[in-house]
Protein backbone atom coordinates (compact mmCIF):
# COMPACT_ATOMS: atom_id res chain seq x y z
CA UNK A 1 0.00 0.00 0.00
CA UNK A 2 1.24 3.46 -0.88
CA UNK A 3 2.37 5.67 2.00
CA UNK A 4 0.48 8.91 2.64
CA UNK A 5 0.79 11.75 5.14
CA UNK A 6 -1.52 14.19 6.90
CA UNK A 7 0.10 17.51 7.79
CA UNK A 8 -1.74 19.92 10.08
CA UNK A 9 -1.12 23.66 10.06
CA UNK A 10 0.43 23.37 13.54
CA UNK A 11 3.16 21.18 12.04
CA UNK A 12 1.90 17.80 13.27
CA UNK A 13 2.48 14.96 10.80
CA UNK A 14 0.55 11.67 10.71
CA UNK A 15 1.79 8.76 8.59
CA UNK A 16 -0.61 6.27 7.05
CA UNK A 17 -1.50 4.74 3.70
CA UNK A 18 -3.32 6.19 0.73
CA UNK A 19 -7.01 5.53 0.01
CA UNK A 20 -9.10 6.86 -2.83
CA UNK A 21 -7.28 8.91 -5.41
CA UNK A 22 -3.53 9.49 -5.04
CA UNK A 23 -2.21 13.03 -4.88
CA UNK A 24 -2.33 16.09 -2.68
CA UNK A 25 -5.24 18.05 -1.23
CA UNK A 26 -5.67 20.92 1.23
CA UNK A 27 -8.74 21.67 3.34
CA UNK A 28 -10.14 22.40 6.78
CA UNK A 29 -9.83 19.25 8.91
CA UNK A 30 -13.01 18.43 10.86
CA UNK A 31 -14.38 15.32 12.56
CA UNK A 32 -17.77 13.66 12.58
CA UNK A 33 -18.96 11.24 15.24
CA UNK A 34 -21.41 9.33 13.05
CA UNK A 35 -21.07 5.54 13.37
CA UNK A 36 -22.55 4.86 9.92
CA UNK A 37 -24.12 6.69 6.97
CA UNK A 38 -20.74 7.42 5.45
CA UNK A 39 -22.27 7.70 1.97
CA UNK A 40 -24.57 10.47 3.20
CA UNK A 41 -21.66 12.13 4.99
CA UNK A 42 -19.40 12.08 1.95
CA UNK A 43 -22.13 13.59 -0.25
CA UNK A 44 -23.33 16.27 2.19
CA UNK A 45 -22.50 19.59 0.42
CA UNK A 46 -22.01 21.24 3.82
CA UNK A 47 -18.55 19.61 3.85
CA UNK A 48 -17.43 21.80 0.94
CA UNK A 49 -13.76 22.70 1.43
CA UNK A 50 -13.31 20.32 4.36
CA UNK A 51 -11.33 17.14 5.00
CA UNK A 52 -13.64 14.74 6.84
CA UNK A 53 -12.33 12.65 9.73
CA UNK A 54 -14.50 9.70 10.78
CA UNK A 55 -14.15 9.00 14.51
CA UNK A 56 -15.75 5.56 14.10
CA UNK A 57 -12.77 3.23 13.49
CA UNK A 58 -14.10 1.01 10.66
CA UNK A 59 -15.60 2.62 7.57
CA UNK A 60 -16.79 0.98 4.34
CA UNK A 61 -18.14 -2.21 5.88
CA UNK A 62 -21.29 -2.12 3.73
CA UNK A 63 -19.56 -0.92 0.57
CA UNK A 64 -20.68 1.89 -1.70
CA UNK A 65 -24.41 2.49 -2.22
CA UNK A 66 -24.87 5.44 -4.57
CA UNK A 67 -28.64 5.74 -4.03
CA UNK A 68 -27.86 6.82 -0.47
CA UNK A 69 -26.07 9.93 -1.79
CA UNK A 70 -27.42 13.29 -0.63
CA UNK A 71 -26.20 15.34 -3.61
CA UNK A 72 -24.93 15.09 -7.19
CA UNK A 73 -21.37 14.38 -6.07
CA UNK A 74 -18.98 14.72 -3.13
CA UNK A 75 -17.77 18.23 -2.33
CA UNK A 76 -15.34 17.38 0.46
CA UNK A 77 -11.61 18.00 0.04
CA UNK A 78 -10.40 14.74 1.56
CA UNK A 79 -11.22 11.73 3.74
CA UNK A 80 -9.54 10.35 6.86
CA UNK A 81 -10.37 6.98 8.44
CA UNK A 82 -8.70 4.63 10.91
CA UNK A 83 -9.41 1.58 8.75
CA UNK A 84 -11.13 1.29 5.37
CA UNK A 85 -12.92 -2.02 4.86
CA UNK A 86 -11.68 -3.61 1.63
CA UNK A 87 -14.69 -5.87 1.06
CA UNK A 88 -18.06 -4.53 2.19
CA UNK A 89 -21.02 -6.81 2.88
CA UNK A 90 -24.59 -5.71 2.19
CA UNK A 91 -27.33 -6.85 -0.19
CA UNK A 92 -27.63 -3.24 -1.47
CA UNK A 93 -23.91 -2.86 -2.16
CA UNK A 94 -23.00 -1.64 -5.66
CA UNK A 95 -19.23 -1.69 -5.22
CA UNK A 96 -16.44 -1.00 -2.76
CA UNK A 97 -16.09 2.37 -1.03
CA UNK A 98 -12.47 2.81 -2.11
CA UNK A 99 -13.46 2.48 -5.78
CA UNK A 100 -16.19 5.06 -5.23
CA UNK A 101 -13.68 7.44 -3.61
CA UNK A 102 -11.48 7.11 -6.71
CA UNK A 103 -14.46 7.80 -9.01
CA UNK A 104 -15.25 10.93 -6.97
CA UNK A 105 -11.60 12.11 -7.08
CA UNK A 106 -11.41 12.06 -3.28
CA UNK A 107 -7.90 11.89 -1.83
CA UNK A 108 -7.77 10.08 1.50
CA UNK A 109 -5.62 8.46 4.15
CA UNK A 110 -6.11 5.51 6.50
CA UNK A 111 -4.11 3.90 9.26
CA UNK A 112 -3.51 7.02 11.34
CA UNK A 113 -4.48 7.57 14.97
CA UNK A 114 -7.87 9.24 14.45
CA UNK A 115 -8.44 9.35 18.21
CA UNK A 116 -5.31 11.48 18.65
CA UNK A 117 -6.33 13.67 15.71
CA UNK A 118 -9.83 14.20 17.11
CA UNK A 119 -8.47 15.08 20.56
CA UNK A 120 -6.11 17.60 18.94
CA UNK A 121 -9.00 19.28 17.11
CA UNK A 122 -11.11 19.31 20.27
CA UNK A 123 -8.29 20.94 22.24
CA UNK A 124 -6.99 23.42 19.68
CA UNK A 125 -9.96 23.80 17.32
CA UNK A 126 -10.43 22.97 13.66
CA UNK A 127 -7.39 23.71 11.55
CA UNK A 128 -6.26 23.40 7.98
CA UNK A 129 -4.45 20.31 6.84
CA UNK A 130 -3.05 18.53 3.82
CA UNK A 131 -3.15 14.91 2.70
CA UNK A 132 -0.10 14.27 0.53
CA UNK A 133 2.11 11.49 -0.77
CA UNK A 134 5.30 13.38 0.11
CA UNK A 135 6.47 15.60 2.98
CA UNK A 136 9.51 16.92 1.18
CA UNK A 137 9.79 20.74 1.42
CA UNK A 138 7.53 20.73 4.49
CA UNK A 139 7.94 24.48 5.11
CA UNK A 140 6.52 25.28 1.68
CA UNK A 141 3.66 22.84 2.26
CA UNK A 142 2.84 24.48 5.60
CA UNK A 143 2.65 27.87 3.89
CA UNK A 144 0.17 26.45 1.38
CA UNK A 145 -1.85 24.82 4.18
CA UNK A 146 -2.06 27.97 6.30
CA UNK A 147 -3.16 30.14 3.37
CA UNK A 148 -6.17 27.96 2.52
CA UNK A 149 -9.66 29.44 3.00
CA UNK A 150 -13.14 28.22 2.11
CA UNK A 151 -14.82 30.61 -0.33
CA UNK A 152 -18.20 30.76 -2.09
CA UNK A 153 -19.46 27.44 -0.72
CA UNK A 154 -23.15 28.01 -1.66
CA UNK A 155 -22.37 29.04 -5.24
CA UNK A 156 -20.11 26.01 -5.70
CA UNK A 157 -22.65 23.49 -4.41
CA UNK A 158 -26.02 24.87 -5.55
CA UNK A 159 -28.27 23.39 -8.24
CA UNK A 160 -27.28 24.60 -11.73
CA UNK A 161 -30.87 25.51 -12.62
CA UNK A 162 -34.42 25.29 -11.28
CA UNK A 163 -35.56 21.73 -10.54
CA UNK A 164 -39.02 20.53 -9.53
CA UNK A 165 -39.57 17.67 -7.08
CA UNK A 166 -43.06 16.32 -6.31
CA UNK A 167 -46.46 17.33 -7.65
CA UNK A 168 -48.43 18.29 -4.56
CA UNK A 169 -50.83 21.19 -4.11
CA UNK A 170 -48.53 23.36 -1.99
CA UNK A 171 -45.84 25.22 -3.92
CA UNK A 172 -42.63 25.48 -1.94
CA UNK A 173 -39.45 27.19 -3.13
CA UNK A 174 -36.37 25.50 -1.72
CA UNK A 175 -33.38 27.84 -2.02
CA UNK A 176 -30.39 25.57 -2.55
CA UNK A 177 -27.27 26.71 -0.68
CA UNK A 178 -25.94 23.14 -0.84
CA UNK A 179 -29.14 21.27 -0.05
CA UNK A 180 -29.31 17.62 0.91
CA UNK A 181 -31.71 15.69 -1.34
CA UNK A 182 -33.80 14.52 1.58
CA UNK A 183 -35.11 18.02 2.36
CA UNK A 184 -36.99 18.11 -0.96
CA UNK A 185 -38.12 14.50 -0.50
CA UNK A 186 -39.55 15.24 2.97
CA UNK A 187 -41.52 18.20 1.59
CA UNK A 188 -42.76 16.27 -1.46
CA UNK A 189 -43.92 13.43 0.81
CA UNK A 190 -46.11 15.96 2.61
CA UNK A 191 -47.99 17.15 -0.48
CA UNK A 192 -45.63 19.79 -1.84
CA UNK A 193 -44.46 20.73 -5.31
CA UNK A 194 -40.89 21.72 -4.50
CA UNK A 195 -39.15 24.22 -6.76
CA UNK A 196 -35.44 23.89 -6.02
CA UNK A 197 -33.88 27.24 -6.93
CA UNK A 198 -30.15 28.04 -7.24
CA UNK A 199 -28.79 30.33 -4.55
CA UNK A 200 -27.98 32.79 -7.35
CA UNK A 201 -31.69 33.49 -7.82
CA UNK A 202 -32.79 36.96 -6.79
CA UNK A 203 -35.54 37.67 -4.30
CA UNK A 204 -37.65 39.01 -7.14
CA UNK A 205 -37.26 35.79 -9.14
CA UNK A 206 -38.28 33.71 -6.15
CA UNK A 207 -41.34 35.86 -5.39
CA UNK A 208 -42.35 35.74 -9.06
CA UNK A 209 -43.00 32.01 -8.61
CA UNK A 210 -45.72 32.95 -6.07
CA UNK A 211 -44.74 30.27 -3.55
CA UNK A 212 -46.94 29.22 -0.66
CA UNK A 213 -43.81 28.71 1.43
CA UNK A 214 -40.04 29.13 1.32
CA UNK A 215 -37.39 26.70 2.57
CA UNK A 216 -33.81 27.85 3.19
CA UNK A 217 -31.46 24.89 2.89
CA UNK A 218 -28.30 23.73 4.57
CA UNK A 219 -24.88 24.49 3.08
CA UNK A 220 -21.23 25.11 3.83
CA UNK A 221 -18.83 27.96 4.51
CA UNK A 222 -18.94 31.03 6.73
CA UNK A 223 -22.52 32.41 6.70
CA UNK A 224 -21.26 35.99 7.05
CA UNK A 225 -19.50 35.66 3.68
CA UNK A 226 -22.76 34.92 1.83
CA UNK A 227 -23.60 38.60 1.34
CA UNK A 228 -25.63 38.18 -1.88
CA UNK A 229 -27.72 35.39 -0.38
CA UNK A 230 -28.37 37.45 2.77
CA UNK A 231 -29.56 40.42 0.73
CA UNK A 232 -32.08 38.22 -1.12
CA UNK A 233 -33.44 36.86 2.18
CA UNK A 234 -33.98 40.44 3.37
CA UNK A 235 -36.29 40.92 0.36
CA UNK A 236 -38.15 37.70 1.16
CA UNK A 237 -38.67 38.66 4.80
CA UNK A 238 -40.84 41.60 3.72
CA UNK A 239 -43.21 39.24 1.87
CA UNK A 240 -44.30 37.49 5.10
CA UNK A 241 -44.38 34.17 3.22
CA UNK A 242 -44.08 31.21 5.66
CA UNK A 243 -40.40 30.29 5.85
CA UNK A 244 -38.42 27.41 7.35
CA UNK A 245 -34.60 27.45 7.52
CA UNK A 246 -32.22 24.57 8.20
CA UNK A 247 -28.52 24.77 9.13
CA UNK A 248 -26.94 27.46 6.89
CA UNK A 249 -30.44 28.69 6.08
CA UNK A 250 -30.99 29.18 9.82
CA UNK A 251 -27.79 31.23 10.07
CA UNK A 252 -28.51 33.34 6.98
CA UNK A 253 -32.01 34.19 8.20
CA UNK A 254 -30.56 35.30 11.55
CA UNK A 255 -27.99 37.56 9.87
CA UNK A 256 -30.63 38.98 7.51
CA UNK A 257 -32.73 39.77 10.60
CA UNK A 258 -29.88 41.66 12.28
CA UNK A 259 -28.17 38.95 14.35
CA UNK A 260 -24.55 37.80 14.26
CA UNK A 261 -22.84 34.42 13.96
CA UNK A 262 -19.59 33.07 15.38
CA UNK A 263 -17.28 30.19 14.52
CA UNK A 264 -17.35 27.28 16.95
CA UNK A 265 -14.12 25.77 18.24
CA UNK A 266 -14.67 22.43 16.52
CA UNK A 267 -18.33 22.49 15.47
CA UNK A 268 -21.10 19.92 15.80
CA UNK A 269 -20.89 17.05 13.31
CA UNK A 270 -22.57 13.70 13.79
CA UNK A 271 -25.90 12.03 14.54
CA UNK A 272 -25.95 12.25 18.32
CA UNK A 273 -26.22 15.94 19.26
CA UNK A 274 -28.72 16.61 22.10
CA UNK A 275 -30.97 19.63 21.58
CA UNK A 276 -33.38 21.08 24.15
CA UNK A 277 -36.70 22.70 23.28
CA UNK A 278 -36.94 25.65 25.67
CA UNK A 279 -40.75 25.73 25.42
CA UNK A 280 -41.45 22.10 26.30
CA UNK A 281 -38.23 21.23 28.12
CA UNK A 282 -37.92 18.09 25.98
CA UNK A 283 -34.52 16.98 24.67
CA UNK A 284 -34.15 15.53 21.17
CA UNK A 285 -31.20 13.68 19.64
CA UNK A 286 -30.33 15.31 16.33
CA UNK A 287 -28.12 15.02 13.27
CA UNK A 288 -25.86 18.05 12.75
CA UNK A 289 -23.10 19.32 10.51
CA UNK A 290 -21.95 22.89 11.10
CA UNK A 291 -18.99 24.94 12.26
CA UNK A 292 -20.77 28.24 12.96
CA UNK A 293 -23.59 29.19 15.32
CA UNK A 294 -26.04 32.07 15.69
CA UNK A 295 -25.27 34.29 18.69
CA UNK A 296 -28.61 34.14 20.44
CA UNK A 297 -28.06 37.36 22.41
CA UNK A 298 -27.80 39.34 19.15
CA UNK A 299 -31.24 38.39 17.84
CA UNK A 300 -33.77 41.22 17.39
CA UNK A 301 -36.51 41.66 20.06
CA UNK A 302 -39.15 39.98 17.88
CA UNK A 303 -37.12 36.75 17.66
CA UNK A 304 -36.46 34.23 20.42
CA UNK A 305 -34.17 31.26 20.84
CA UNK A 306 -36.37 28.14 20.74
CA UNK A 307 -33.76 25.36 20.86
CA UNK A 308 -30.33 25.17 22.48
CA UNK A 309 -27.56 22.57 22.34
CA UNK A 310 -27.71 20.62 25.59
CA UNK A 311 -23.91 20.27 25.64
CA UNK A 312 -22.60 23.80 25.06
CA UNK A 313 -25.88 25.84 25.25
CA UNK A 314 -25.38 27.39 21.79
CA UNK A 315 -28.40 28.49 19.77
CA UNK A 316 -30.02 25.62 17.84
CA UNK A 317 -33.26 27.19 16.68
CA UNK A 318 -35.13 30.48 16.45
CA UNK A 319 -38.82 31.45 16.33
CA UNK A 320 -39.59 34.77 14.61
CA UNK A 321 -42.69 36.13 16.28
CA UNK A 322 -43.24 39.04 13.88
CA UNK A 323 -43.72 36.76 10.87
CA UNK A 324 -44.50 33.10 10.02
CA UNK A 325 -40.93 31.90 10.21
CA UNK A 326 -38.79 29.52 12.24
CA UNK A 327 -35.33 28.07 11.73
CA UNK A 328 -33.21 25.28 13.21
CA UNK A 329 -29.48 24.60 13.23
CA UNK A 330 -29.86 20.80 13.19
CA UNK A 331 -31.16 18.50 10.43
CA UNK A 332 -34.76 17.33 10.94
CA UNK A 333 -34.51 15.43 7.64
CA UNK A 334 -31.50 13.53 9.10
CA UNK A 335 -30.63 10.79 6.55
CA UNK A 336 -28.66 9.42 8.13
CA UNK A 337 -29.47 9.99 11.72
CA UNK A 338 -32.32 10.11 14.24
CA UNK A 339 -35.78 11.18 13.15
CA UNK A 340 -36.70 12.77 16.50
CA UNK A 341 -37.34 16.21 14.99
CA UNK A 342 -38.97 15.15 11.72
CA UNK A 343 -42.21 16.69 13.05
CA UNK A 344 -40.81 20.15 12.24
CA UNK A 345 -41.64 19.57 8.58
CA UNK A 346 -45.28 19.16 9.54
CA UNK A 347 -45.07 22.31 11.65
CA UNK A 348 -43.92 24.13 8.52
CA UNK A 349 -46.65 22.56 6.37
CA UNK A 350 -49.29 23.64 8.89
CA UNK A 351 -47.88 27.17 8.82
CA UNK A 352 -48.03 27.18 5.01
CA UNK A 353 -51.63 25.95 4.97
CA UNK A 354 -52.68 28.59 7.49
CA UNK A 355 -51.09 31.28 5.36
CA UNK A 356 -52.75 30.00 2.20
CA UNK A 357 -56.18 29.82 3.84
CA UNK A 358 -55.77 33.33 5.21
Amino acid sequence: MKKAYLILENGDVYTGTSIGKSGRTVGEVVFTTGMGSYMETLTDPSYFGQIITQTFPLIGNYGAITVDSESRKSYCKGYIVRELCEVGSNFRKEGELNDWLIEQNIIGIQGIDTRRLTKTIREYGVMNGMITDSIAHKDALLEEIRSFTIKDAPKNTTAPAEEVVGDGKLKIVLIDYGAKYNIARELAARGCEVHVMPCTATGEEILALKPDGIMLSNGGGDPADATFEIEQIKKLIKSKIPTFGICLGHQLMAIASGAKTAKLKYGHRGANQPVKDLKSGRVYITSQNHGYAVKGNTLPPDAEVRFINANDKTCEGVDYNDRPCFTVQFHPEAHGGPLDTEFLFQRFINMVKEGKNA
